[in-house]
């Protein structure tokens, strides 16, 4: 199971969710007829819509605002099994060691989003946010290898 997101409160009295989610993919996977877990329980996707800052989801055969407030405060998984991504995971490349020019700089600690791109929250000596660009990121694999410009890094 993958980590999609958490489902906050429920919207309206007619089992409306509203999902919190940075999941890259989201396009793919928030569609009718698409399943998500909830407490390890199958939920198929009814209807989809955005609103604001969530993911406002309905489920087959959830037709109330009652049927649904057991899931209010829990996480949101999806098997990854089910679908087919265009690319990386971003939760697949946390833990793996990262290499500025084959010199090792630390972990993969998290991907966070500023709003203005993805960043890459390194952990090694200190904690370094590089932007997850293609002109920096130059080979995904086993490890993550840069190609920082000077003075991007301090090298204390």
């Amino acid at each position: 199971m993958l980590y999609i997101g958490d489902l906050v409160n429920t919207h309206g009295i007619k089992g409306e969710v509203r999902i919190i989610s940075n999941f890259k993919y989201k396009n793919i996977i928030f569609k009718p007829y698409n399943d998500l877990y909830i407490n390890n329980e199958k939920l198929k996707i009814k209807t989809y819509r955005k609103h604001k800052n969530y993911d406002m989801v309905t489920f087959e055969n959830y037709n109330d605002i009652n049927d649904v407030l057991k899931f209010k405060g829990q996480e949101v998984y999806i098997n990854k099994e089910d679908y087919t991504f265009p690319g990386h995971l971003n939760e697949e490349l946390y833990g793996k060691k990262v290499y500025d020019k084959n010199k090792y700089i630390g972990t993969l600690e998290k991907i966070i989003n500023n709003g203005g791109g993805e960043l890459l929250v390194v952990k090694g000596k200190k904690e370094y946010l590089i932007p997850f660009v293609d002109e920096f990121v130059t080979n995904i694999g086993d490890s993550i290898h840069l190609n920082l410009i000077k003075g991007f890094i301090d090298e204390d």
